[in-house]
């Protein structure tokens, strides 16, 4: 199923996305920004259950089967990658531990995948969540969280996370029964969770000042890895917590990255990173390709 999943979204995503190439030069009064569309790694996005819940899993995989099938899942990608109108996802107002609700956990800071306009709930990973809970017969309930407690939200064991003051965060496990965010499936999260079959292809990107010229002459993945191994504690990089790009630029030997000897800045979501470049804070941002031209294409618009 992954092949077919992909295929549409690849067919969808060269047919109607535009990439945001105009910029921004890091200073507050030069607002727009730019995308450096060259992927830096690639990885598969799944929804995630609780390990062990075969049950759950069984029923998630067969729906996510069934919506390929029947056009559903074309169709919701077109909202967000094509000429569709995203619809607002309707959340229970209160959180019920009886079972009668899908308590789905996310971070609404990812457009397209999980975002909010007001206090109305959209994106790609929701819609489907909506369409879940329907067909299980059961009351979508959104519980909406930093991105570091999504993942121990679901898991059996709950945890602790460090947020952006240094304070430890208590999670309870359990408490939410699939994790929707834009997950990256990694072998560390498997230790935990038990992932959906794949529905995206993902990878990483640079946003850049309009002034930035680095990167004007690469090419490749590896050209701009050699820029920024350049790259000392002086120059800054912004990324979302706890996200594959916060460990693509920090290290981590679990996800098979060496890091860079630059300074990386942790924020709760990409938007505020890029905010933070614009106010000439950091000189750059790595983040998802999807939320990269999502971000890109707001403030270029706004600007």
């Amino acid at each position: 199923m992954k092949k077919i999943l992909t295929i549409l979204l690849t067919v969808l995503l060269l047919s109607s996305m535009i990439v945001s190439m105009v910029s921004c030069g890091g200073s507050a009064d030069a607002k727009k920004v730019k995308v450096i569309d060259i992927a830096l790694t690639e990885e598969e996005y799944a929804f995630a259950v609780q390990k062990g819940d075969s049950e759950m899993l069984a029923s998630l995989n067969a729906f996510l089967t069934e919506i390929t099938n029947n056009g559903k899942f074309a169709e919701i990608v077109n909202k967000y990658f094509g000429d569709g109108t995203p619809k607002a996802v309707q959340s229970a107002a209160t959180k019920k531990t009886d079972g009668s609700q899908l308590i789905v956990a996310t971070n609404a800071a990812f457009a397209p995948f999980e975002y909010m306009v007001g206090n109305n709930f959209y994106g790609l990973d929701l819609e489907i969540m909506e369409l879940f809970a329907e067909k299980l017969g059961l009351e979508l309930y959104i519980d909406n969280m930093e991105f570091d407690a999504v993942c121990l939200s679901v898991s059996s064991a709950g945890g602790t996370y460090e947020d952006e003051s240094g304070n430890e965060v208590a999670v309870t496990g359990g408490s939410c029964n699939i994790a929707a965010a834009g997950l990256t499936v990694t072998d560390t999260r498997k230790e935990i969770l038990d992932f959906s079959t794949s529905y995206y292809n993902a990878c990483q990107v640079l946003i850049v000042p309009e002034s930035n010229t680095d990167f004007d002459a690469c090419k490749t993945a590896a050209d701009v890895e050699n820029v920024l191994k350049a790259k000392d504690k002086s120059f800054k990089v912004g990324t979302q917590n706890g996200t594959t790009g916060f460990f693509y630029c920090s290290g981590d030997e679990d996800w098979g990255f060496d890091g860079y000897a630059f300074e990386t800045k942790g924020y709760a979501n990409g938007a505020l990173a890029v905010q933070d470049m614009i106010n000439g804070n950091i000189n750059l941002v790595v983040i998802d390709e999807g939320p990269a031209k999502e971000i890109a294409k707001n403030y270029n618009d706004a600007n």
